[in-house]
C-alpha cells in the first residue's frame, strides 16, 4: 500500500509522489523565540517528526527545514502590532538578540525533551534578510507589489486578477474568497497606506523606536512576517518541494501569503502538499493569556501550574499527542494525561517482556485456536504499515500495540504457549514493535529520578533563600550563578519565592 497524505490544498488524501523519486523536501514553520515554548508547540513539532521520522523509514532521503522567527514583528490580522522580541527585551533588560538566544536555546531544550529529531537545517530569519530583499524587488519589479513611505505592501487584488498566469487563488488554501477577507480585515496601523486592506506587508518602514532594523532599498526597516518563510525555504529547498507543514492557525494568514509571494517569485505553487496538525485544548476551551490556561513546557515537565496536578513527563506528552490521529482535535486534562501515563507504562512494560522472549522454542501441534493467536499477530502487524500509509494513523497503530500486549503477556505469564508464535512471527513482532515504539514514534522509556532532580533543586533554592535572608549574598550569588552555568536558572517571585527553569 502506498502512502497517503491529507492534502490541505485540495482537502482529500492523495498518493504521496516526491518531486525527486527518493528524497524528500520538508518545510515547517518554527517558533517565534519571544518567549518559553508553550503547550501549543508540542503538536507541531511532535507531528512533523513523527512524519520525518516514517519518511525516512520508507527510505527517503529528507531534507527537514525548521525556521527560527527571531525578528518578533507582526503587523498582520491576528497578530498585535508591535514587535515582540524588543518590547520582551526590554522588560528582561536583555539584548534582543541575547533574548533570542535564551528562548531558542530553551526551545531546543524542550525539543531533546521529547526526543524530536533536529531538523536538517535550522535558518533564522535575522540570518536570510538578504534573500528577503531580494525576493522583495523582483515582486515589485513583477507588478505585484509597491511601495508606501518606506513599507512594501503585496497587492493581493491585483495577484487575485491575474493568478492563472503565476498561481492559484489567494484564499485557495483556507477556504477564504477576497470578499470576505476584505470585510472581516482587522484594522491595523498604517492601514491608509495600502491600495486595499487585505494586501499584507513585505517590508516595514521602522519608527525611530524600533529596535531590530536592517537598511534596504526602500529605507531602513524589517521584513514582513510572511516574506520570512518563502525566502528560506525557497533558498534550501528550491522554488517547489514536497511539504510544507504546520498548524492549523497557520493557514490564513501566514501560509496564504507565502503560497501567493512565492507564487509570483518562481512561478509555481512552493509546495506539492500542505499538512496541517490540528489545534489543541486545555480542559475544553482554547488556550490563551485571557484564559490563564496557557502552559509552557517546563512547567508540563515541572507540574508547576494552577491546572496541573502533578508533572508530567515528557514521553507521557509525548505518547498522549500519539494516541489521537494529527488531523483530530486534542484535549488536554488531568485524567486524560493521567489514563495516557498509565497505558504508555503498560505498553512499555509488555515491550520490555517482548525483548526478554526467547526467538527459539520447540513448536509443538497445536490446536487450532492456539493457531489462531499466529494468525491474529500477523494480522495486527501488517496493519501498522497500512495505518502509517493511511495519512500517518499513529492513534490506529497504537490501538493495535494494545492488542498485542495482551498475548505478550499471557505467554510470559504462560497462560498462552510460547510455541503459539511461529519463530518468523516473533521474530517480526519484535522488530515491528521496535521500528514503531523507538524508531517512528520516537518513544523512550520514562527514566526515574525526575522527581529526585526536583528535590536536590528545591533543597538549594531553599538554601539560597536562607543566605538572602542573612544577608550572606557571596553564598546566595554562588548557588544562583553556578545552577545557571549548569543550565538551570533561578527566578525570584514577587510573593518571595523562588522557581527555576532548565535550559
Amino acid at each position: 500500500m502506498s502512502l497517503k497524505v491529507y492534502n490541505t490544498l485540495s482537502r482529500k488524501k492523495e498518493e504521496f509522489k516526491s518531486i525527486t523519486e527518493g528524497h524528500v523536501g520538508m518545510y515547517v514553520c518554527g517558533p517565534t523565540v519571544s518567549g518559553e515554548s508553550h503547550l501549543g508547540h508540542a503538536r507541531p513539532y511532535i507531528t512533523f517528526d513523527v512524519i520525518h521520522r516514517y519518511l525516512r523509514h520508507l527510505g527517503y532521503k529528507v531534507r527537514y527545514v525548521r525556521n527560527i522567527t527571531d525578528a518578533g514583528h507582526f503587523e498582520e490580522e491576528g497578530r498585535e502590532a508591535e514587535d515582540k522580541i524588543a518590547k520582551k527585551a526590554l522588560l528582561e533588560r536583555l539584548e534582543p538578540m541575547e533574548l533570542v538566544q535564551k528562548y531558542t536555546n530553551l526551545f531546543h531544550w524542550a525539543m531533546n525533551e521529547f526526543n524530536t529529531i533536529p531538523p536538517s537545517i535550522e535558518p533564522t530569519a535575522t540570518g536570510h534578510i538578504v534573500e528577503q530583499i531580494v525576493m522583495i524587488e523582483k515582486i515589485i519589479k513583477d507588478g505585484y507589489a509597491y511601495v508606501a513611505n518606506g513599507s512594501v505592501y503585496f497587492d493581493v487584488e491585483k495577484y487575485n486578477t491575474d493568478f492563472s498566469k503565476v498561481g492559484m487563488p489567494y484564499g485557495m488554501l483556507s477556504g477564504r474568497n477576497l470578499e470576505d477577507q476584505l470585510e472581516t480585515t482587522r484594522e491595523l496601523d498604517n492601514q491608509d497606506e495600502k491600495r486595499n486592506t487585505a494586501d499584507f506587508a513585505l517590508w516595514k518602514n521602522a519608527p525611530p523606536e524600533h529596535i531590530m532594523r536592517w537598511p534596504s532599498p526602500w529605507g531602513e526597516g524589517f521584513p514582513g512576517w510572511h516574506i520570512e518563510c518563502s525566502a528560506m525555504s525557497n533558498k534550501y529547498l528550491g522554488d517547489q518541494f514536497d511539504i510544507h507543514g504546520g498548524g492549523m492557525d497557520l493557514q490564513f494568514p501566514h501560509h496564504e501569503c507565502e503560497i501567493a509571494q512565492s507564487a509570483v517569485y518562481n512561478h509555481k505553487t512552493m509546495a506539492k502538499y500542505w499538512i496541517h496538525n490540528n489545534m489543541i485544548t486545555i480542559n475544553g476551551r482554547k488556550m490563551g493569556k485571557s484564559y490563564g490556561n496557557q502552559i509552557m513546557l517546563s512547567q508540563m515537565f515541572s507540574g508547576e501550574h494552577p491546572l496541573l496536578e502533578q508533572p508530567y513527563h515528557p514521553m507521557t506528552i509525548r505518547f498522549f499527542i500519539l494516541q489521537s490521529h494529527y488531523r483530530s482535535t486534542l484535549d488536554f486534562g488531568n485524567d486524560a494525561l493521567k489514563g495516557s501515563e498509565k497505558a504508555f507504562k503498560r505498553l512499555w512494560e509488555a515491550y520490555e517482556v517482548l525483548n526478554g522472549l526467547p526467538l527459539t522454542v520447540d513448536r509443538l501441534p497445536l490446536s487450532e485456536a492456539i493457531d489462531d493467536i499466529d494468525v491474529k499477530v500477523n494480522t495486527l502487524l501488517n496493519e501498522f504499515d497500512e495505518f502509517m500509509n493511511d495519512d500517518f494513523n499513529t492513534a490506529k497503530v497504537i490501538a493495535n500495540m494494545f492488542e498485542l500486549a495482551p498475548i505478550i503477556n499471557g505467554i510470559k505469564d504462560k497462560h498462552i504457549p510460547a510455541e503459539a508464535l511461529k519463530p518468523e512471527t516473533l521474530s517480526l513482532l519484535k522488530s515491528k514493535m521496535k521500528a514503531y515504539i523507538e524508531d517512528i514514534f520516537g518513544l523512550k522509556q520514562e527514566k526515574e529520578g525526575g522527581d529526585k532532580l526536583d528535590d536536590i533543586l528545591q533543597l538549594l533554592m531553599s538554601l539560597r533563600k536562607e543566605a538572602k535572608a542573612k544577608k550572606d549574598f557571596v553564598t546566595s550569588d554562588k548557588i544562583r550563578n553556578e545552577l545557571l552555568a549548569l543550565g538551570v536558572q533561578l527566578k525570584d517571585e514577587k510573593d518571595g519565592g523562588m522557581s527555576y527553569s532548565i535550559q
